[in-house]
């Protein structure tokens, strides 16, 4: 158990740090494992939608814009505005970090 947790943990991690590198397929990855409780996060739609949007508004990515839509029919107004909120905050601090 204490392995597979790890494990869980380093690919969230290196999940983060790809998507840090404009790697929009990892943020559809982290938006699967936030909107189902996957690899040791806990299930958070407003976590989920956030990552979607990212790989779907940067990246162009259609799953990731069928499964924003599917999060946010599970969603008040004020969840989906604070997932954008924190999509535009995600941007900004690794934007200035590469700059």
């Amino acid at each position: 158990m204490g392995s597979s947790l790890k494990n869980a943990q380093f690919l969230i991690e290196s999940r983060l740090i790809d998507a840090a590198r404009g790697n929009w397929d990892a943020c559809y990855d982290l938006g699967v494992d936030y909107s189902t409780g996957a690899n040791g996060v806990d299930l958070d739609l407003v976590e989920a939608h956030k990552w979607f949007n990212l790989a779907a508004s940067r990246g162009g990515h259609e799953g990731a814009r069928y499964c924003r839509a599917e999060v946010a029919d599970e969603m008040t107004a004020r969840e989906i505005a604070e997932a954008q909120t924190r999509a535009r905050s995600w941007l900004n601090a690794t934007s200035s970090r590469a700059a």
